[in-house]
């Protein structure tokens, strides 16, 4: 899975300017595994919003897997990752959790929690290899949950009649766009899109119905979309 970090304009109201980066969400929370020299790693990778509720998520997993030897973990939460926070949970100083967090940090990953679960196998890891499997294991947990990319984007609504419309959805198809759709007297289409692709979008329909079709008002918003792996 490959994360991307930029920047884009977004316009506001009263001309101001604000930037809104690209960046990756979990949306669905995710449990991945691997065996390390008979050592298990259980990754469960879960979105949250502040940190009492990733310390509330810490405890379930500790009790769930009381059993286990470590109970290792990172997060962040934040637009800009202003709070990160990570524990090696009794493994040597900086093999465990410190991994975990610079993938969530090297992948741009935003408001997310991972706690990998090691079930010791008898046979020692080392240093490099413990931050080798929590590594591959905080990857596995992440792989196994609903990624969304966050960017960008318009929100609007686009009335047109029913002699029009085939040829807007065929427009949308080609450029994977989606709307929830009321029919009525006419045709109303509530999409969410990336800003990017708006220009090119709105000159297609203007052309294909003749400048027919009608576009409500445009809002930012963020716009979100899942991470084929």
């Amino acid at each position: 899975m490959a994360y991307i970090r930029q920047e884009n304009k977004v316009c506001k109201d009263k001309g101001q300017v604000d930037y809104m980066e690209e960046y990756f969400v979990v949306e669905e929370a995710g449990q991945g595994e691997i065996v390390e020299k008979k050592s298990r790693f259980i990754a469960h990778a879960l979105p949250v919003q502040n940190e009492k509720e990733a310390l509330d998520y810490i405890e379930a997993i500790k009790k769930e897997y009381w059993d286990a030897r470590h109970n290792c973990y990172a997060f962040v939460i934040g637009r800009n990752n202003e709070v990160q926070r990570f524990s090696d949970d009794g493994e040597p100083q900086g093999t465990a959790g410190k991994p975990i967090l610079e993938v969530l940090l090297n992948g741009n990953i935003h408001n997310t929690l991972i706690v990998v679960t090691r079930y010791f196998g008898g046979t020692l890891l080392g240093t490099g290899g413990l931050v080798r499997a929590y590594g591959l294991s905080a990857k596995a947990g992440l792989n196994h949950s609903k990624v969304m990319y966050v960017c960008a984007g318009v929100g609007f609504q686009l009335t047109c009649d029913y002699n029009n419309i085939g040829k807007i959805k065929y427009i949308m198809s080609q450029m994977n766009i989606t709307a929830e759709e009321e029919y009525g007297a006419d045709v109303i289409l509530k999409i969410k899109m990336k800003k990017s692709n708006f220009e090119n979008f709105k000159s297609q329909i203007v052309d294909v119905t003749s400048g027919k079709a009608l576009f409500g008002a445009i809002k930012d918003i963020a716009y979100k979309e899942k991470i084929e792996k």
